[in-house]
């Protein structure tokens, strides 16, 4: 049993070895920040500093800060996390610190673990007078800024709770008023600070307010309610203790109105705003029928992401649009708030040459040095190829002339030469004249045809596009439509519908031409396709439910009764309508 126990434990210390060697193999990364960089003096604040992968790290010297700070004393914690056999550990110093004097003081860099930490800025403004009363167990502080905002331009509030007591619960309302919305920043920070030779634990808390409309905005008194133990009385922890409360008067807040200069589009009071485009510029290779993506950022800081104007395009020439669903967030650093949205768009491209995006402008109003600003994005022009498909068409009847006319020789009988005085000739001479005869007859019968077939087609009246340009691959084209839809694969569903209209005799290059040229139910399913293609976030393709739009056939537009016709006679004047054999039924 000893023998058993031993060996457990020596494969434990094993599995613990290999842990931390892995640990210490990795490289140590090391980072240093501050609870808040900006406070008063008379506050504490906390410097924590971090090292990754090497947990047998030495702490660093905090002594090189005593020039400016006083060392409140330091604790340490590590941490160790094992994911899918990959070990990683943390271990962190927190240091609290408190000013000796005002100012900008610099956190200089830390050597840890055989690397140093980033130099950081603290900013100490000299101690000023609470709205509370010095010496109180508890009070409230309020900070507004700034006290004549813009209409809907953010207002930064901060307010602080000191006290000296042991409370056990709280609730520390929201500014508020009428007109007033408010957004709570960030996290709470805590910390410690000297009120006029008083200890104080302090909490601070930030939020960005916004007013509605112009003129006089009363922020109301803000109260905290809760409930606090006496240390030294034995009976008031298991009990709730007394009540306790702090209030702290409003501010007035003198909005100003929005400024005349400032247009007509959308009000944006912004510390700073961006608008940008991604994804197209001059390099981008494009062609017809293929798809490009353009994505618009625009990001505000001092605004929400409800203050700012839906991203859109205008109409390009030469190209159709599909704009996806916008993406929204609101995020803050703990001072300002910062709204985003993010649109991308679908532009493919109709037809070859240039293709021109046009530039972009956003009125907005620089708060930070009160004046009108615009975000600009400049025009892009991109050279637009023709389609793949387009251009092996184009290249098909010049290389069925050349062999046409290559062949066409060979059609003619040829009568070998033959010596001259011997009879081997007459045979081939026969049958060349049986041979052109028969040519003869072919004409002949070919000719009556036509003619015969032109007195059907105008006693029938005009013959529907589909049918007069049936070509002798529409067959094969549709099976294979048939077959995409019952895969529902969209990319083959959108090929070989383009490829059996163009068997019928269209011209679409696109789906979107297409759709143009058909009735309203196949129209609705061309589109849905083409929406699958090319959304971001597209739904599953239903197959079966474009194949139930086709079932019938193509159903080209009709021309409308009573449009002129051409006075010239159709180009196949023998086409007929197809057979019922040729007609699938989709399922």
């Amino acid at each position: 049993m000893k023998k058993i126990m031993s060996s457990k434990a020596a494969r434990i210390v094993a599995m613990l070895f290999a842990l931390l060697t892995g640990i210490n193999a990795h490289a140590a990364q090391v980072r240093a920040w501050l609870d808040r960089n900006s406070m008063q003096l008379g506050e504490t604040v906390t410097l924590n500093v971090e090292v990754s992968d090497n947990a047998g790290a030495a702490q660093p010297d905090f002594n090189v800060l005593q020039q400016d700070f006083t060392l409140l004393g330091t604790q340490s914690s590590t941490s160790m996390n094992i994911v899918n056999g990959a070990a990683s550990s943390k271990l962190l110093w927190a240091v609290g610190l408190e000013p000796k004097h005002a100012g900008t003081l610099t956190i200089p860099a830390l050597a840890v673990a055989g690397a140093q930490t980033q130099p950081l800025t603290l900013t100490v403004s000299p101690a000023s007078s609470t709205s509370g009363k010095a010496g109180d167990d508890l009070f409230l502080d309020l900070e507004v800024e700034p006290k004549s905002p813009y209409v809907q331009q953010q207002v930064r509030v901060t307010v602080k709770l000191f006290f000296a007591l042991n409370l056990t619960d709280g609730n520390l309302e929201d500014p508020h008023g009428d007109g007033i919305n408010a957004r709570k920043l960030g996290q709470d920070a805590s910390y410690t600070a000297d009120v006029e030779g008083r200890r104080y634990r302090v909490l601070e808390r930030h939020y960005a307010l916004t007013v509605e409309k112009s003129g006089a905005a009363a922020i109301e008194p803000i109260l905290f309610r809760g409930h606090a133990v006496n240390p030294n009385d034995v009976n008031s922890f298991f009990t709730r203790g007394r009540s306790v409360t702090a209030r702290v008067p409003g501010a007035t807040l003198q909005v100003r109105p929005r400024p005349a200069n400032s247009g007509s589009d959308a009000w944006l009071p912004a510390q700073s705003l961006t608008l940008s485009a991604d994804g197209i510029d001059a390099s981008t290779q494009a062609r017809v029928g293929e798809p490009l993506t353009l994505t618009l950022h625009l990001k505000a800081q001092g605004l929400g992401f409800e203050q700012l104007p839906e991203l859109k395009l205008p109409k390009i020439e030469g190209a159709d649009v599909y704009p996806d669903k916008e993406t929204t967030v609101n995020r803050d650093d703990g001072a300002w708030q910062y709204g985003e949205r993010t649109r991308k768009f679908a532009i493919v491209p109709n037809r070859a040459g240039t293709l021109t995006l046009p530039a972009l402008s956003l009125a907005w109003w620089d708060v930070a040095h009160d004046r009108a600003a615009s975000a600009d994005v400049a025009a892009q022009a991109v050279n637009v190829a023709v389609a793949a498909g387009a251009a092996t068409s184009a290249a098909s009847p010049a290389t069925n002339s050349t062999n046409i006319q290559s062949i066409a020789p060979t059609t003619a009988p040829v009568s070998p030469k033959a010596e001259p005085g011997s009879g081997a000739g007459a045979p081939w001479r026969n049958l060349a004249l049986v041979a052109a005869g028969l040519w003869l007859l072919t004409v002949v019968a070919w000719s009556a045809s036509v003619v015969a077939r032109r007195r059907l087609a105008a006693d029938a009246g005009p013959v529907p596009t589909s049918d007069v340009r049936a070509g002798a691959n529409a067959s094969t084209a549709r099976s294979a439509f048939i077959g995409a839809c019952k895969r529902s694969d969209a990319p083959a569903i959108a090929r070989a519908l383009i490829a059996w209209a163009h068997a019928e005799g269209s011209d679409a290059r696109t789906l979107g031409e297409l759709a143009h040229t058909l009735d309203a139910t196949q129209r609705a399913a061309s589109i849905e396709v083409e929406r699958h293609l090319y959304a971001a976030n597209p739904q599953p393709c239903d197959g079966a439910r474009v194949a139930a739009a086709f079932r019938d056939g193509l159903a080209f537009i009709v021309t409308p009764a009573g449009k002129t016709q051409s006075a010239l006679p159709p180009l196949y004047p023998f086409a007929t309508k197809r057979s019922d054999e040729s007609v699938q039924t989709l399922h």
